[in-house]
């Protein structure tokens, strides 16, 4: 349960007890409804906040209270190009706000952190296909891939390395970044 701040110190715990160290948490839980903005109910609005945001705080500083007892360690947060843009339809106006957070929490805690030797970014795909986003919709498919330069959607298996990326000592000298991954989206 990402929202349960003792559950995410009991999977430090046993990350550390199973492997014998733990440097990295990537933060990918996420939810997501699809629908006008007067029609988004408080439960689903909340349900999105509470699994964005707050469980990816939680988790966060349950993984840093940690990283500062052992020299350091890793934050990959997934955000998205939902921050950034104004997605068409509009029909999933919670799920932006929550994202937009996640790039600013992110650049808070990379600020914050950087003197703890605990760096935190994101990556901010584009539209992906997995089962939280309909990309195959007709509703959908038109705006948000037909209309793309590259015109398809990303499959998790291309979002993957970056996250690796930002996870390795590779980026060792990268904090506060969001990465985006969309296939050029966002160039309109």
């Amino acid at each position: 349960d990402v929202n349960d701040r003792e559950s995410g110190r009991a999977a430090v715990a046993a990350a550390v007890e199973a492997t014998g160290r733990f440097d990295i948490l990537v933060n990918n839980a996420g939810a997501c409804f699809h629908r006008p903005a007067l029609e988004v109910p408080d439960a689903e609005w909340d349900e999105v906040f509470a699994t964005n945001v707050s469980g990816l705080w939680k988790l966060s500083q349950s993984a840093a209270e940690h990283f500062k007892t052992v020299g350091g360690g890793t934050i990959v947060n997934v955000g998205s190009i939902s921050a950034q843009i104004v997605n068409r339809p509009q029909w999933q106006p919670a799920y932006n706000a929550s994202k937009a957070a996640v790039h600013q929490l992110t650049k808070s805690l990379a600020a914050e952190w950087a003197p703890l030797n605990i760096r935190v970014n994101a990556v901010a795909p584009g539209y992906t296909k997995t089962e939280m986003a309909p990309v195959d919709e007709p509703r959908f498919k038109a705006r948000w891939i037909d209309d793309a330069p590259m015109q398809r959607y990303a499959v998790p298996e291309e979002i993957a390395p970056t996250v690796l990326f930002l996870a390795s000592d590779a980026s060792s000298f990268m904090t506060g970044s969001v990465v985006v991954i969309d296939g050029g989206y966002t160039l309109h």
